[in-house]
């Protein structure tokens, strides 16, 4: 969903970065493998991981507190003796502040990505079945569906709360697969970040990458497009022919 079908990467990245700033930290293209299409868990542990972690310097927190100096990836805080319960709340408290941030911001109007529009009123017509498979949580998930994304037809929704792990792992395709009861290998996965092509190749399902903010690796199985304005039922079709595909890179700009 985030920088496949809405283009919301960029509103992540934001939030992000105003996140990390309140923990004292200065989001760069170092921090952007923990961040760009990784699940809000996964960008918490990090933001703590690269900084003091105190959650009290978070916006909400405290008043007249001075703030953190800031940081960056390659000069990081150094790490605070610190419990697991001091770590579980410092995640917890960062989190949320992910989350609810990213929300509002969503929630204020996210475009859809080129192409996007014509893919999914083609699949419609075609009767293809086809789902939203996203690392974000439902709460997010819900609101582009409502906003961006209303009035299309999927099968169902898939967020970052539906299953025990998330993307890289392949629980999220593979719950997408036994929903519409088929073989992974018989699915094709539209991808745009690293982190969801893992996933998608891990759970065996063919995969469509269209690159958003980070470049994704050629691999096995792999078939690359430079924008959904490019993708039709055929070229879907055709990842589903080739069973053992040559290895493929992305096509030149």
């Amino acid at each position: 969903m985030d920088g496949t079908l809405v283009d919301t990467e960029v509103l992540w990245w934001e939030t992000a970065r105003e996140v990390a700033a309140g923990l004292g930290h200065r989001l760069t293209d170092a921090d952007a493998p923990e961040v760009v299409g990784r699940a809000v868990a996964d960008t918490a542990a990090h933001l703590i991981e690269v900084t003091s972690g105190d959650p009290s310097t978070l916006p909400g927190a405290a008043a007249g507190r001075d703030p953190a100096p800031e940081r960056t990836a390659a000069d990081p805080a150094p790490a605070p003796e610190r419990t697991a319960a001091d770590r579980a709340a410092a995640l917890e408290r960062t989190a949320a502040e992910l989350t609810d941030s990213f929300f509002r911001k969503v929630d204020a109007g996210a475009p859809l990505r080129p192409g996007a529009a014509a893919l999914l009123t083609s699949l419609e017509a075609a009767g293809v079945p086809f789902a939203l498979v996203s690392a974000s949580p439902r709460s997010v998930v819900d609101a582009v569906v409502a906003g961006a994304l209303a009035g299309v037809d999927f099968a169902f929704t898939l967020s970052a709360d539906d299953t025990v792990r998330t993307k890289p792992h392949p629980d999220p395709y593979r719950a997408a697969a036994e929903r519409f009861a088929a073989d992974p290998a018989a699915c094709v996965a539209v991808e745009d970040s690293p982190d969801g092509t893992a996933s998608a190749d891990a759970a065996g399902c063919a995969v469509l990458v269209v690159p958003s903010l980070l470049p994704v690796a050629p691999g096995r199985g792999r078939t690359f497009a430079r924008s959904l304005e490019e993708v039709d039922l055929g070229v879907l079709t055709d990842c589903l022919r080739r069973p053992n595909p040559e290895i493929q890179g992305p096509k030149p700009a």
